[in-house]
């Protein structure tokens, strides 16, 4: 048994599957059905346990982030009944980083949301914590917490804007609208909508041809992304030079270019 099956065997609220559909990916399922996969301290904690296996996994390549469909909905949000018994010293405590937004976007493997179902507040930033998002056209999304007296507190309120812009942003949090599949395609909140019934054709398809690329360029390619957004581009430009390079020093490198001149499939080594 692997480490990370005798991880999910000590989990009651996440599920998680590898290779079941395409080989390389491993699909975590958050799963609380009676309570729509709300997000509470179990849930986050197995979570965080999960991902920190997958990390250290190779044979996990590409990351697959979903709701158990029995509840019909990606994440209906944060458990609000938590919600209300927390002060702010509390509440402090349960926001130190890394938390499971911070844990799913630094994860060094690509991570794509199946958006099965409604994602609402901290689902909808679980999703956007997720390199590709893809959506049911049955789904909804939004960030309501306004309507509870509260704002995105992880970390809506910065990844929303990044992905929208900052008025689509202004207006999705302060009114605590509900948009459905296509107008979140529509604004760049989620990459892609497929029908319900094609959706697991269009996931596992884009997860099954990233999986076939090279781990260790995968994560160099991630790295450069993500630092489009914290870097001015002069900054980010040298920084994409600089990690072009160190991928001169790996394995793959050398092996991507041979498959190529002798017309052949490449053989990753993942170094």
């Amino acid at each position: 048994m692997t480490d990370l099956e005798n991880t999910v065997t000590d989990c009651e609220s996440v599920k998680v599957t590898v290779g079941e559909r395409v080989d390389g990916v491993v699909t975590v399922t958050l799963s609380r059905p009676a309570a729509r996969n709300a997000l509470n301290t179990q849930i986050r904690d197995e979570l965080a346990t999960v991902l920190a296996t997958i990390e250290q996994d190779n044979a996990c390549r590409v990351v697959v982030v979903t709701g158990d469909d029995e509840a019909g909905t990606f994440v209906a949000g944060a458990d609000v009944k938590e919600l209300r018994e927390r002060n702010a010293i509390e509440q402090r405590e349960v926001s130190k980083r890394p938390r499971i937004y911070e844990r799913v976007a630094n994860l060094s493997k690509p991570v794509i949301a199946r958006i099965n179902g409604h994602a609402l507040g901290g689902g909808c930033e679980l999703a956007q914590a997720c390199d590709i998002r893809i959506a049911a056209e049955s789904a909804k999304l939004g960030q309501p917490e306004i309507n509870l007296g509260l704002i995105p507190g992880g970390g809506g309120t910065q990844r929303l804007s990044r992905l929208v812009g900052e008025g689509q942003a202004m207006r999705l949090i302060l009114s605590g609208e509900l948009i459905d599949a296509t107008e979140a395609a529509n604004i760049g909140l989620v990459d892609e909508v497929h029908s319900d019934d094609d959706l697991d054709k269009a996931v596992y398809g884009l997860a099954e041809s990233i999986a076939k690329k090279s781990p260790v360029t995968l994560g160099f390619a991630k790295t450069a992304i993500q630092a489009s957004s914290e870097m001015e581009m002069k900054a980010g430009i040298e920084y994409e030079a600089e990690l072009f390079s160190q991928l001169f020093a790996t394995e793959d490198k050398d092996e991507g270019i041979d498959a190529f001149f002798e017309d052949r499939k490449p053989e990753w080594k993942g170094r």
